[in-house]
């Protein structure tokens, strides 16, 4: 099968699902589709259980697809960049501190929370998994996606200050997530030494070079905006830093997702406020919203259809079940501790560890770093629970965050009120 023939099929998928959802089903659009792609895959497998469907078929199909390959080195950069385009740098300035704590102290507090879990849990089911290998599955689980969580979070109607932490944390916690994976997974190859200064360095290099890189190739890309007034012209200054700054970023092996973040809030901002006239704010929103849209329908397509090409044995999914529960526990912990560490300096909004952590969906960027995981039975175990995550978090946090914002909304309105 072509890529053409490939990027068809899914197109076509993406569209008759989005278009079924919204008829019919009403979820938002990026759940739907998953959901509906879900529904679709069991039947497939149910239905080769019984010789009815040729699941062969199927599997080959999505199995000619390298989902790492197509999110970590294609769809991210574009899913990243939409998403910073939006966000506020002032907002995001006002929440600097647990933003940070969160993206940094709070990625790795999880990572090494759920890896213990992760070693307890599969050794008294007799799997077996090695502390690096659960250390690698706390790095892939730990960070919130971005592409998950800022769709959602537009249409739950959050206030405003609790929007920009979950937004601004899954943004800068992502590039940080990769990063911790990647010296992780040099471990287990054996690619990197195990030291402190090995290990300290080649953060330093992913994550600081990212930042730098990105601030460098978003100038450059603001100088170009700033020269000219054409909309086409501009629009596709936007598409060169994010392709051509992506792939470079690969090759200087500094962050990519930092980079762009950084690129996309500094063109966002700035770009847009000093280098953009507005018929060229205009249309470079239109454009970008429409990627992100049909990307994310896309990715989800692809998450729902992934189960068809997975291995869920009987202790795999009951150590599935018993680590969702505890991946949400990990990561209360690593909220509440910098939010009670800065709770004496500053107020935070009603219900806000409760939101932070039920808000914080795990998504396709989870599971393409799972798929990155050099071949043998830890990464099937790994990948299968995963996805068991990934789908809990999207289709159950993803439904019923907007009822939980609202639940603590009116609670707060009820004890100013007390009378009514």
């Amino acid at each position: 099968m072509s890529l053409f023939d490939l990027v068809a099929i899914l197109l076509t998928l993406a569209a008759l699902f989005s278009y079924i959802n919204h008829k019919w089903i009403k979820l938002p659009t990026t759940i739907g589709v998953m959901l509906i792609a879900l529904v679709m895959s069991l039947v497939i497998i149910i239905g080769g259980w019984f010789g009815i469907i040729e699941k062969h078929y199927a599997a080959h199909a999505i199995g000619h697809i390298d989902f790492n390959l197509t999110l970590l080195h294609g769809m991210l950069s574009f899913l990243l960049f939409a998403g910073a385009l939006h966000v506020n740098i002032n907002d995001l300035a006002s929440q600097k501190r647990i933003i940070g704590l969160l993206a940094t102290a709070g990625v790795v507090a999880s990572t090494f929370l759920v890896a213990g879990a992760t070693y307890a849990l599969t050794h008294m089911l007799g799997m077996n998994l090695s502390f690096l290998y659960c250390l690698l599955f706390g790095a892939l689980i730990s960070p919130t996606d971005p592409i998950a969580v800022i769709g959602i979070m537009k249409r739950a109607d959050a206030p405003k200050s609790l929007e920009t932490k979950i937004a601004g944390e899954s943004l800068l916690n992502d590039g940080v997530g990769v990063v911790v994976f990647v010296v992780v997974l040099g471990l287990v190859t054996g690619e990197h030494p195990l030291s402190a200064t090995g290990i300290a360095w080649l953060f330093i290099e992913e994550a600081i070079g990212g930042v730098i890189y990105g601030l460098a190739i978003g100038a450059v890309a603001y100088w170009m905006l700033k020269q000219i007034d054409n909309y086409q012209v501009e629009v596709l200054i936007t598409l060169a830093l994010v392709t051509g700054g992506y792939a470079l970023a690969d090759a200087l092996h500094v962050s990519g997702p930092i980079a762009i973040v950084v690129a996309g809030l500094l063109i966002g901002n700035h770009g847009r406020s000093w280098a953009m006239s507005e018929t060229t704010q205009r249309h470079l929103d239109t454009f970008w919203e429409l990627i992100d849209e049909v990307l994310n329908a896309v990715l989800f397509l692809l998450i729902g259809l992934e189960i068809l090409v997975l291995d869920f044995e009987s202790h795999t999914f009951l150590a599935s079940l018993l680590l969702i529960p505890a991946v949400l526990i990990a990561r209360l912990i690593s909220v509440s501790l910098p939010v009670q560490l800065l709770r004496r300096r500053r107020e935070f909004s009603p219900g806000a560890i409760r939101i932070l952590t039920w808000g914080g969906l795990r998504g396709g960027i989870s599971v393409a770093l799972a798929l990155s995981i050099p071949e043998g039975p830890e990464r099937d175990t790994i990948l299968a629970i995963t996805y068991a995550v990934v789908v809990f978090s999207i289709l159950v946090q993803g439904l019923t965050i907007g009822k939980l914002i609202e639940s603590a909304h009116a609670s707060t309105v009820g004890s100013e009120n007390p009378g009514t």
